[in-house]
């Protein structure tokens, strides 16, 4: 049997059983024959994951709770679902779609949320990201029209590097090449791709841009590095459709230029101790010294020994910064209301963005580690137009008179459920500077966190903070809770799509 008929007939079988599982008038009322029909040679397929991806792709959005919820029942756990999710988002979206990949860098976003909570709502998250997901793969026209097929490697040229060669493939416009030379990458180990994509990651500054490939790396967890290739594939489409038309921007000519000027990377990441004033100093400068100065800052400190991690903490710092001070939207905007942070705000994103340049050179080689934090700190700056020169919260400080830890968080509640961003902000604020302990806030904040659609962002975001929170110093870490009771009271009062119906055929 060839490879192509053997692959053919697996995935035959594969679908078999899910027919078989599901039964004839439910196949049918889900619209899975079609679908299956039209599968050809020039599909992906996922292995043992291919019938819940399909499953995921055809089932019409008001169908799905039902169906997930049957599968929870019959021992599909919580991780397999997101990794077959992300699989069926890669394969309808690839990169490509807005709404598609902000669902994408929500699953495992989601996945973490659910760790913390009672195990009998634990699926909550993952069914919210997953309805949302499939409300999107539908919209778009289900399998159809998927975005990701196969593609056949391309030979590198001679003496080039080849993140560099995807990389300039995009600024050409030429997404097939750009594709085919990742093909080519994608044969060679998880870590070597991934280590070439961020050249692409690199050549601009957007959250998407960074977010997308942090998320589709760190995926991997939950589909297995096998999927590297498809994943990280969504990264070099999206630069692909970024590329601005051949034209350099700044950061394209600031990096090795920084690069060349400290000689960096130079060798073993550095272990130079920072305390808290020189944090914060490092910070202020990344807020609000220019993009430029920012950069070289961050350059100068690696070259000069400081650790990545200190360094980190700083940019996330200056992000946190950005929220803190945001004056709120100067007009309404769709479901978003005039004077709101959550969603796609300036401070929001750039502390997802500074999330995923500190993880990403966690994990990538010395050269990508420190031209990861040169871009995030030149991302950072620069965005701080019109910020406050105060806190928002700063004057609702002197109003809080209760010290009860019990009584703070009620009113915490309660501030959250009037919308009142400044009080509830302060309130934590109190509360930390109580030295009360922080799980009954996350445990709060994360409850909205869930059941608030959160203009596709509420998991990232609850994902950051806890993160940062775990990785800051006590000097700055409870600015990351103050930044989420913010957010999670602009956000309340907009219920995520299927979040009831999961509820309710949960039995909670």
């Amino acid at each position: 049997m060839s490879p192509h008929n053997r692959r053919d007939f697996l995935a035959d079988v594969g679908r078999g059983m899910l027919v078989a599982s599901l039964g004839p008038a439910l196949t049918a009322d889900l619209g899975l024959g079609p679908a299956f029909a039209a599968d050809g040679p020039d599909e992906l397929m996922f292995g043992k994951l291919e019938p819940l991806v399909a499953l995921l792709q055809d089932t019409p959005t008001n169908k799905l709770m039902p169906v997930l919820v049957g599968k929870l029942k019959d021992g599909v756990d919580l991780r397999t679902l997101v990794a077959a999710g992300a699989l069926a988002n890669a394969r309808s979206f690839g990169g490509r779609h807005y709404e598609g990949y902000h669902t994408f860098m929500a699953l495992a976003p989601a996945f973490e949320m659910a760790r913390e909570l009672p195990e009998a709502r634990r699926p909550l998250p993952v069914l919210k990201v997953l309805y949302r997901n499939a409300t999107h793969i539908q919209a778009k026209g289900g399998r159809k029209n998927e975005e990701l097929h196969p593609v056949k490697p391309i030979p590198l040229p001679e003496g080039v590097v080849g993140g560099e060669a995807v990389r300039d493939a995009g600024h050409r416009g030429d997404r097939k090449k750009a594709d085919g030379y990742f093909a080519t990458l994608a044969q060679g180990s998880p870590e070597d791709a991934f280590n070439h994509v961020l050249y692409c990651v690199h050549d601009d500054v957007n959250v998407h841009r960074v977010v997308l490939a942090w998320r589709s790396w760190a995926m991997l967890d939950f589909t297995g590095p096998e999927q590297a290739r498809t994943l990280l594939r969504q990264s070099v489409n999206f630069c692909c459709d970024e590329t601005r038309g051949g034209r350099a921007t700044q950061i394209q000519m600031l990096l090795p230029k920084l690069l060349d000027q400290y000689k960096l990377p130079r060798g073993k990441p550095g272990t130079r101790e920072a305390d808290d004033a020189w944090v914060d100093e490092l910070s202020k400068v990344v807020y609000g010294a220019g993009r430029e100065k920012a950069a070289d800052a961050v350059a100068a400190a690696l070259a000069e020994g400081f650790s990545p991690v200190a360094v980190s903490e700083a940019i996330s710092l200056a992000a946190n910064r950005l929220l803190l001070h945001d004056a709120g939207r100067a007009q309404a905007d769709g479901a978003k209301q005039k004077g709101s942070v959550h969603g796609d705000s300036v401070g929001l994103h750039a502390s997802d963005a500074a999330n995923a340049w500190r993880n990403i050179a966690k994990v990538s080689n010395p050269r990508n580690s420190v031209a990861s934090l040169i871009v995030g700190a030149y991302h950072t700056s620069g965005q701080n137009g019109g910020q406050l020169k105060e806190p928002a919260h700063a004057a609702e400080l002197d109003k809080v008179r209760v010290t009860d830890p019990a009584a703070l968080l009620r009113q915490t509640e309660d501030a959250i459920r009037a919308g009142d961003q400044k009080t509830a902000s302060a309130l934590i604020q109190k509360y930390g500077e109580l030295g009360h302990p922080e799980r009954a806030v996350f445990d709060l904040l994360l409850g909205y966190g869930v059941s608030e659609d959160g203009a596709l962002h509420a998991e990232k975001y609850y994902r950051t903070v806890s993160e940062e929170f775990a990785a800051a110093r006590p000097a700055f870490r409870w600015r990351q809770l103050v930044a989420l009771a913010r957010v999670t009271a602009s956000e309340y009062g907009k219920t995520a799509p299927g979040s009831e119906e999961a509820k309710r055929l949960l039995g909670i």
